[in-house]
């Protein structure tokens, strides 16, 4: 019985030490090696519900103090090929190229120093997404004609995040995260028409946007040791 208490107590003593691993560190470089993303919508796109797969797109700095850390994080995007329905599912189909990337600053906060930690984290930042592309009406009757446009998107964007981290080496974490994006930006969008006179129309608008991110995985490498 003595012995068994023995190895439970080790075992404690050995979790405790190993759990505080990233705690014992003053700085983390993490790499997100995979994100599900909802992008912003695009002129009047009608699969705004759908999600982006990257990968390898972004990257976070953290300065540890305890159980606080403050983080710088970001994300990028470059030219994807991009495809949508416009207005309706059978009236315009938009084909280009979107670019997507934010800078971010914020806090992180673990509630626990086990192995595995849960935390929450919050950041602020900017965002700037634009696409440029061709509009072909889908339906041969349609009297609209092929167009070519232009939108761009910038603005602040607030950003609360749950995740959970594991400890799996000394110097090694892995982190799973979910997190919703509060947008606010000035968008503008251009368009010229394939008509005779090459008509052109220009809009702007502020609005604000609700984007969810389900699920991001990445790994943290933690440096320099604390005295």
């Amino acid at each position: 019985m003595n012995r068994i208490i023995l190895v439970i107590a080790s075992l404690f003593i050995s979790l405790s030490a190993f759990s505080q691993v990233d705690g014992n560190y003053n700085y983390s470089i993490g790499v997100r090696g995979y994100s599900l993303m909802q992008m912003p919508k695009i002129l009047q796109q009608t699969n705004t519900e759908d999600f982006t797969n990257m990968w390898l797109n972004g990257g976070m700095i953290k300065f540890n103090d305890n159980q606080i850390a403050f983080r710088i994080s970001g994300h990028y995007l470059f030219k994807r090929d991009f495809t949508f329905n416009n207005k309706c599912d059978n009236c315009e189909n938009a084909k280009g190229n979107m670019t997507d990337y934010a800078i971010k600053f914020g806090f992180e906060k673990n509630f626990n120093y086990s192995v595995i930690q849960p935390y929450f984290a919050a950041d602020f930042g900017y965002r700037s997404h634009s696409f440029k592309g061709n509009i072909q009406p889908v339906n041969s009757a349609s009297l609209s004609t092929t167009s070519s446009t232009n939108t761009s998107k910038s603005g602040g964007v607030f950003s609360p995040t749950l995740g959970i981290k594991a400890n799996i080496v000394n110097q090694l974490s892995v982190f799973v995260e979910s997190s919703l994006d509060f947008y606010y930006a000035y968008e503008r969008q251009e368009t010229t028409y394939n008509d005779v006179a090459n008509t052109r129309t220009f809009a702007k608008y502020n609005r604000l946007e609700t984007l969810l991110n389900p699920v991001s995985v990445g790994i943290q490498i933690h440096l320099v040791r604390k005295n």
